[in-house]
């Protein structure tokens, strides 16, 4: 008997609305694999240096997958290492809508709006990088130069200070925090300036910054002008004579350390250092260490201090005195190697052979760290310029 045309008619349809399903079921996982494959071709094409090949695996893998997170975040930085910043802000984007918790992605937009200049956007994508990522060292260096272009010197020094703080030998952070404190200072001296440019702060402020650029002339003249207007406001001559030190002119340093002795008494870093001027000239040890004394006596934990006269007493051939003093402020900076070079006279003169040699040692391997640490900090500066 031949089935009716209507029940083989609705055969058909069943047939095909089931191939359709099991056709639709099958889809998804092809598409999955087909994009796990154009990954492993587009990181393979990446690894290879073929940048541009892997971006059109990651854009083939978008169409498959748009929902795939990662592909844009890795597309977004393949477009920022391209130098095309606004393709890679409108796939960072797109991948930071599929998924908000991509902090590299938000780090990558950020660089690329810095790119393009358009640093008011830039900077609270990267400022959310780095709240979620504190480590991302990068990310938190170019926020410190998006708030530097926005003139917020504030924000910057504040991340510099606790990027010196974890990276204490970076030469670069210390650079960068220098010129954001230069900033700072020309800002204030533009805010004294506009209070009172002839007051003693505006030549203080002024002498600051020319002495923070190393125009020892120009810092010199400026607290000489300070001076005209409150010669004995303590700590002018203070400043006045430690410029002068810094330029090697002994004697003139020399002067206002005994002036601003004369304005402020108790100021034992001004006593110290007129002991530290006839220590440096090699003349009169005795009045020299009469000084240091004077110092240690208003401020006995005074390290500089202590350790000049150590100096001082192995200079007036004082070696029994002196090693107490020596091993104290060899616990005090352990790495300095000058203390063991001292510490190796002192007891040969004691005629205490073994611990001269002893002392000698430490001091030769203390100077070859040195030397090291100078050649790596040498290293590092060129490094960072170049990048």
């Amino acid at each position: 008997m031949r089935t009716p045309f209507s029940h083989r008619l609705c055969q058909v349809v069943i047939a095909s609305v089931l191939a359709g399903l099991a056709l639709a079921a099958q889809e998804p996982a092809t598409n999955e694999a087909r994009a796990q494959a154009l990954y492993a071709e587009a990181k393979a094409l990446q690894a290879g240096g073929d940048v541009k090949g892997a971006v059109k695996k990651y854009e083939a893998i978008l169409a498959l997958e748009p929902t795939v997170g990662v592909a844009y975040n890795n597309l977004g930085s393949l477009y920022v290492r391209l130098g095309n910043y606004p393709k890679a802000v409108e796939v960072l984007q797109k991948g930071l809508k599929v998924d908000p918790s991509m902090t590299t992605a938000s780090a990558l937009l950020g660089i690329a709006l810095f790119e393009m200049g358009d640093y008011a956007a830039a900077k609270p994508r990267l400022e959310a990088a780095v709240r979620a990522n504190p480590d991302d060292n990068n990310a938190a260096l170019m926020l410190v130069n998006t708030l530097t272009k926005l003139g917020d010197f504030n924000a910057a020094a504040e991340h510099l200070q606790r990027l010196a703080k974890k990276q204490p030998k970076n030469p670069q952070v210390w650079y960068l925090l220098g010129k954001v404190y230069i900033q700072l200072s020309e800002g204030a001296l533009s805010k004294v300036n506009e209070i009172d440019p002839n007051s003693v702060w505006a030549h203080e402020i002024a002498s600051d910054m020319a002495e923070g650029v190393k125009n020892y002339d120009g810092a010199v003249l400026e607290i000489k002008k300070a001076l005209e207007i409150a010669p004995r406001q303590p700590g002018l001559h203070y400043k006045l004579g430690d410029l002068y030190r810094v330029m090697q002119q002994w004697d003139a340093a020399y002067q206002e350390f005994q002036a601003e002795l004369r304005n402020d008494p108790n100021n034992c870093r001004a006593q110290w250092k007129t002991g530290d001027i006839l220590l440096l000239q090699n003349v009169r040890p005795d009045e020299a260490l009469a000084d240091v004394d004077k110092a240690l006596g208003a401020c006995p934990n005074f390290p500089e201090a202590r350790l000049d006269r150590a100096r001082l007493l192995v200079k007036l051939k004082r070696n029994e005195e002196a090693v107490p003093e020596l091993l104290a402020s060899a616990k005090a900076t352990p790495s300095d190697p000058s203390i063991h070079f001292l510490l190796a006279q002192a007891y040969r003169a004691l005629g205490r052979a073994d611990e001269s040699r002893s002392e000698m040692r430490e001091f030769s391997q203390l100077e070859e760290k040195a030397r090291t640490a100078t050649a790596e900090r040498a290293e590092e500066a060129i490094k960072s310029k170049q990048q």
